[in-house]
């Protein structure tokens, strides 16, 4: 239970550093935003509890393939917020475009050969 514990909240306050940077410095915060932080600290984890290096080889290559269909995200809701549209209607409609390609993620890959 106490692993539990660190683990959450070491990611948590990573977290944390990232908003508060980032209320002072958008771009600083954006570079830490953008580091693999959780996919290595899951990496990381996931190797110490199983120390299964398939299972860490599996993870990091359905991260690569999961990241994909988030990147449209960070295009299209600076691009509605520019325009004028309200933070909650961007941000939702951001996700469900997401929520969208990652479904269709996993329609996709097994059709072309990728497997998770």
């Amino acid at each position: 239970m106490v692993y539990l514990i660190l683990k959450a909240a070491i990611s948590g306050i990573i977290i944390a550093v990232a908003s508060e940077v980032a209320r002072r410095w958008p771009g600083v915060g954006g570079l830490i935003v953008s580091l693999p932080l959780v996919s290595l600290l899951t990496f990381l984890w996931l190797w110490r509890d199983t120390g299964d290096t398939e299972r860490v080889a599996q993870l990091a290559q359905s991260a690569f393939w999961f990241f994909l269909p988030s990147m449209p995200m960070f295009l299209v809701l600076p691009a509605m917020l520019r325009t004028g549209l309200g933070f909650w209607i961007a941000l939702g409609v951001s996700v469900t475009l997401t929520a969208s390609l990652y479904l269709a993620m996993f329609w996709l890959a097994p059709r072309v050969g990728i497997r998770f």
